[in-house]
C-alpha cells in the first residue's frame, strides 16, 4: 500500500480516538470534516482526470493534486493574518526550491545505490522547510510543506510539456502523492510538537486556563445562568457565552 494512504490511515486513526483534537483546532477542522477530507483524499488518489492531451497527456491526481489544493485554499481563508497567508505561498515556494535544487543533484536512478529514497528526502525537505517557514502556524506549514512538493510535480509537468517530447505526466499521483501527503503531515506534526514545546519552555498557557474556566462555569451556573464556552484555537483563553451565543467575558 503506498505510503501516503498509510499516512492518511493512520491520521484517520488518531483523530477517531480524539488523538488530534489540538491540531486540528489550529487547522480550523473539526474532526468530521478532516475524517471527510482524509477519506476523500484516499478515494481521490485513485482517479486521474485528463486535463492537456497532445505529445505530452497531462493527467491531475484528484487526491495528490486537486484535494489538497482546494484544503490549502481553504486554510488561507481561514488565516489570521495577511502576513500568515503571504508566509504559507512564500514557503510553499521556498520548498518547491529546496526540493528541484537538490534533485539536480542525482537523477535516483534504480541501481545507483542512493543514499536515501527519493520519496522520504523530498517529503522530509517539504515538510522541515514547510515548518521552518510557517513557524508555529500549522495552517502555513501544512501549505508550504504541501504545496511546495505540488508546485514541484507542476513545474517538472511544464517542462516536460516545452520539451515536446512523448510522455504521459501525472500531476499529484504516482510518488508525487505520497510526497504531497507526507510533507503536509510532516510540516504540521513538526508545528505541533515545536509549539508545543516551545509554549512549555515560555511557561505554559496563560494562567486560570482549565482550571480557572471551571471556576468561571461553576459561578456562572451557581448565579443562576447557564452558559457554554468556545476554547481559543491558540490554547490561552477561553470566551465565555450564554445559550444565545452573546459573549459574557
Amino acid at each position: 500500500m503506498p505510503a501516503g494512504i498509510v499516512a492518511l490511515v493512520v491520521v484517520a486513526l488518531l483523530i477517531f480516538f480524539g488523538l488530534a483534537h489540538r491540531a486540528l483546532d489550529r487547522l480550523r477542522l473539526t474532526d468530521g470534516q478532516a475524517l471527510a477530507v482524509l477519506a476523500a483524499m484516499v478515494a481521490g488518489s485513485f482517479v486521474d482526470v485528463p486535463v492537456l492531451r497532445g505529445p505530452v497527456t497531462v493527467h491531475v491526481n484528484l487526491g495528490g493534486a486537486v484535494l489538497p489544493t482546494l484544503l490549502s485554499l481553504y486554510l488561507l481563508w481561514r488565516a489570521d493574518t495577511a502576513a500568515e497567508r503571504v508566509r504559507s505561498v512564500v514557503g510553499a515556494v521556498l520548498v518547491a526550491a529546496a526540493v528541484l535544487a537538490v534533485a539536480g543533484l542525482t537523477d535516483f536512478d534504480p541501481g545507483r545505490g542512493d543514499w536515501l529514497d527519493p520519496l522520504w528526502l523530498f517529503s522530509g525537505i517539504g515538510g522541515i522547510v514547510g515548518y521552518l517557514v510557517g513557524g508555529r502556524s500549522r495552517r502555513a506549514s501544512f501549505v508550504a510543506g504541501s504545496m511546495g512538493l505540488l508546485l514541484t510535480d507542476v513545474v517538472h509537468s511544464v517542462r516536460l510539456v516545452g520539451s515536446g517530447a512523448q510522455a504521459t505526466v501525472l500531476v499529484g499521483g504516482a510518488g508525487a502523492f505520497d510526497m504531497v501527503v507526507m510533507a503536509g503531515l510532516l510540516a504540521v506534526g513538526l508545528a505541533e510538537v515545536g509549539g508545543e514545546l516551545l509554549e512549555r519552555l515560555s511557561g505554559g498557557p496563560a494562567a486560570g486556563g482549565p482550571a480557572g474556566l471551571a471556576l468561571v462555569v461553576a459561578l456562572s451556573a451557581a448565579a443562576g445562568g447557564a452558559a457554554a464556552t468556545d476554547e481559543r484555537t491558540d490554547g490561552t483563553y477561553f470566551r465565555l457565552v450564554d445559550p444565545a451565543r452573546r459573549v459574557l467575558t
